[in-house]
């Protein structure tokens, strides 16, 4: 019998194995790995950053931020430039209050309401009116606004504390807010305090209940804040560095009230973050960088407008003075000192000696990189802290869209920190009055303080600030009118937004001028119909189209 060979299997071979004229497979990473998150191309070896936490990123560098941010908007013109544009965008004169209760929850009529919401109107405004309001007396509410509004740009929130002190003979209300700096806000004792934070010193530990601290503020171990701590003046003053720094922990809330003691106008972007980071943080360089290029330009242009002038002689004297002497003679003493009295400008002549040569220093120097370049980086920047160039520069030099584009960007930024600023601060200095209002009598409420929805039915309230310019009126007005009567808007917010004017006020006025026109025996003029049908007339009347 002859024996057969168990079969050996041949070995698994990979499919391109043997074959010198494939190349082996290379497995590549999907995703981000061969992008943003590359280690190995040559643009991104070198950059590896960490994101680390708040109290790494922001609480460590906002001494630093701070000194930078307040410098820029003192002593450069763009720094200055973003600043005071979003003021005057944003806060303007003041933003003004506009009650709007919840009259159908209250029980009221729309009549009822208004009327209500009138008395409240005037109510508040003498409070807000008067420097009885701020507790330094030197202020009105709406110039706290501004104030408050530029310390929360420039160093990353504005502070503000509700205080109760005797009322004056002029205004009834005890109310008074305190605005303080920002960098009295921080930890007791710290190194940081003095002008030289460290990591260590961004977060400490309250021994009296095991509270942590981080950067004057005190939150419990759910990381809710309930106290503040503010130092007696501002830390690392150099009027007077040696004075003894004091600090004082004041609740966040009342505790019967639950209102807020301090409020904080800021706007954290992350998670576990406590104080703000100031609008020019993201650009301080690129703003220094420019500052500094526009300074060398600007000395460039200045030595360039001297007229400058050099004296030489092709004579073999050993000195000027030789040659001088030569010419003018024994009698007559000349010095080398004496060209400086040569006069030059328009239509002067000048007699120079024999020898004597004069050349001009070459100062051309050309700018004509200078403004595409500043404005590329001013466009840099505008889009960094939301402001188009053209509003940042007040220079519109292109359409009418264009030029409304960039007007219509910015004043979507100012409204929202509009929004803001009127969350954070004006709405609970008035709920703060309104319940003293209550309290006192002046203002009735029936139900206030009793339930919270009936409270916050009685505080609801508008707030409205400047208005953007109009680039062409009629089609603002139009546009207005048609939302109006469409029912996208109401008579009283376009009033509001397009004028700065209330709409009730504006009603009444113009039935006094009807009656006025009619008794001097005058037809009133009557507003243009805006397209009464709906059709295609829409608008043409304003535009002055038919």
């Amino acid at each position: 019998m002859v024996k057969r060979k168990k079969a050996i299997p041949a070995k698994a071979r990979h499919p391109t194995e043997g074959n010198e004229n494939n190349k082996k497979i290379i497995i590549v990473n999907s995703g981000y790995s061969e992008g943003g998150a590359s280690r190995t191309r040559s643009t991104l070896r070198g950059y590896n950053p960490l994101k680390s936490s708040t109290k790494a990123d922001v609480d460590v560098n906002l001494v630093t931020l701070r000194n930078r941010s307040a410098d820029l908007v003192c002593n450069s013109p763009l720094g200055s430039s973003a600043i005071n544009t979003s003021r005057s965008n944003v806060i303007g004169a003041g933003l003004k209050v506009s009650p709007k209760i919840d009259y159908r929850l209250l029980g009221l009529t729309a009549e009822e309401a208004k009327e209500w919401q009138r008395q409240a109107f005037r109510e508040f405004n003498l409070w807000a009116n008067s420097t009885a309001c701020d507790l330094y007396r030197k202020n009105n509410f709406f110039d706290m606004q501004d104030i408050a509004y530029m310390s929360y740009l420039v160093d990353g929130d504005g502070w503000a504390a509700i205080k109760y002190r005797r009322p004056v003979p002029d205004n009834p209300y005890c109310l008074r807010v305190q605005l303080f700096e920002a960098s009295r806000v921080c930890n007791p004792n710290s190194s940081g305090s003095y002008g030289s934070p460290s990591y260590y010193d961004v977060e400490m530990t309250n021994n009296k209940n095991g509270n942590r601290i981080i950067n004057g503020i005190e939150i419990d171990s759910d990381g809710a804040v309930v106290a503040y701590w503010i130092a007696n003046r501002v830390p690392f003053d150099l009027t007077d560095p040696a004075a003894l720094l004091k600090w004082q922990r004041v609740e966040a809330f009342g505790r019967r009230s639950g209102k807020p003691n301090i409020l904080q106008i800021s706007h954290e972007e992350r998670p576990e973050q406590y104080r703000g980071v100031p609008l020019l943080a993201p650009v301080i360089e690129v703003l220094k960088q420019v500052s500094r290029y526009t300074n060398a330009e600007l000395t460039a242009a200045i030595i360039k407008s001297f007229y400058t002038l050099f004296f030489t002689t092709d004579t073999n004297g050993d000195n000027l003075a030789d040659v001088l002497n030569s010419t003018y003679g024994g009698n007559e003493s000349v010095s080398p000192e004496d060209l400086a009295h040569i006069e030059v400008g328009p239509g002067t002549l000048n007699l120079l000696p024999p020898g004597v040569d004069v050349k001009s220093m070459d100062a051309s120097r050309t700018m004509s990189t200078f403004e595409p370049f500043t404005n590329m980086m001013i466009s840099q920047i505008g889009a960094a802290i939301g402001t188009p160039a053209e509003v940042l520069l007040s220079r519109f030099q292109s359409s009418y869209s264009a030029a409304r584009g960039a007007l219509l960007q910015a004043a979507s930024g100012f409204k929202t920190r509009r929004t803001w600023f009127a969350r954070d601060f004006c709405q609970p200095v008035y709920e703060a009055w309104l319940a003293e209002a209550v309290a006192i009598g002046r203002i009735s409420a029936p139900g206030y303080g009793t339930d919270p929805v009936i409270t916050k039915a009685w505080s609801n309230a508008d707030w409205f600030g400047p208005v953007m310019g109009m680039l062409d009126p009629v089609k603002e007005v139009t546009g207005a009118a048609l939302r109006v009567k469409y029912g996208f808007s109401t008579g009283e917010r376009e009033s509001a937004e397009l004028t700065g004017t209330d709409y009730d006020s504006n009603i009444d006025q113009i039935a006094i001028e009807q009656r006025t026109w009619r008794a001097k025996g005058l037809e009133p003029p009557k507003a243009d119909n805006t397209g009464g049908n709906g059709g295609d007339n829409d608008g043409k009347i304003l535009a002055g189209e038919e």
